[in-house]
């Protein structure tokens, strides 16, 4: 079974508390380099933004917070177009997300996130991809729509079948969306599981005990046999997989 959820000390908390403005800080020291490598090149640098500069970012807020972050690697280099998927249930996802820098990959995140200006300009001007996850069918229009461009682009996407972090159980039932994607694009599915992400900040804020979490990068998972008759039962058992690797008898 999953460790038990430690409690938190008062290190834990200064520690959680100071790590938000370096992370904003760093955000907002790193906009204008990051607004003038778009408009210098059209908008072709945003995988660069993705994969270089976001994990500057997150490392360093990580690093405050004093989680060190590993990433293991099931599988050789993943050299094809992918839709990735975690497990989701910690604010730390955000940050160990970012700090994975994926290969051409944009994110697919909550509507809400745009709230926050720079994330809507930053957002925005790479191409990731928000929707309204509290609206499922619109959620699903969205991605619809963006099938396109990433199909032309041969981007890779990453998405949360779990929707939201707050949910029962150590992994929460799975939506169709990133499945449904994944078939319309004919692209596999590769499941990341976070180990110790939950442990260590399960709360509703960023909380976190000092700690390692890892990365697991499995095989990809082909879905070019699937069809809308055998999805769920195939993405029953990509959820087994996450029940296994969770430690859920």
């Amino acid at each position: 079974m999953a460790a038990e959820k430690a409690k938190y000390s008062t290190g834990d908390y200064l520690r959680s508390f100071l790590s938000m403005p370096v992370f904003f800080l760093l955000l907002i020291l790193a906009t204008p380099v990051i607004l003038f490598l778009l408009i210098i090149s059209f908008g072709k640098l945003s995988n660069f933004v993705v994969e270089k500069i976001a994990p500057l970012l997150a490392k360093p807020t990580l690093a405050v917070l004093g989680v060190k972050f590993r990433i293991k690697k099931h599988v050789d280099e993943i050299t094809r177009p992918a839709v990735f998927i975690i497990n989701h249930s910690s604010t730390l996802d955000m940050f160990t997300l970012l700090a994975m820098g994926l290969p051409r990959v944009r994110f697919v995140a909550k509507w809400q996130f745009q709230y926050n200006p720079l994330f809507l300009i930053l957002g925005r001007l790479t191409g990731q991809v928000f929707i309204r996850r509290e609206q499922s069918e619109k959620a699903i229009r969205t991605l619809q729509k963006v099938v396109a461009r990433i199909k032309r682009d041969r981007l890779s996407l990453m998405m949360a079948p779990e929707g939201s972090r707050k949910h029962e159980g150590i992994i929460g039932p799975f939506k169709k969306g990133p499945f449904r994607m994944a078939m319309e694009l004919g692209y596999p599915i590769v499941p990341i599981y976070f180990e110790g992400n939950r442990e260590l900040s399960s709360g509703r804020y960023l909380v976190t005990n000092k700690g390692t979490c890892t990365a697991h990068v499995h095989p990809p998972i082909d879905t070019s046999g699937w069809t809308h008759e055998n999805m769920e039962q195939q993405i029953a058992e990509v959820r087994k997989l996450y029940l296994e690797w969770a430690g859920v008898e």
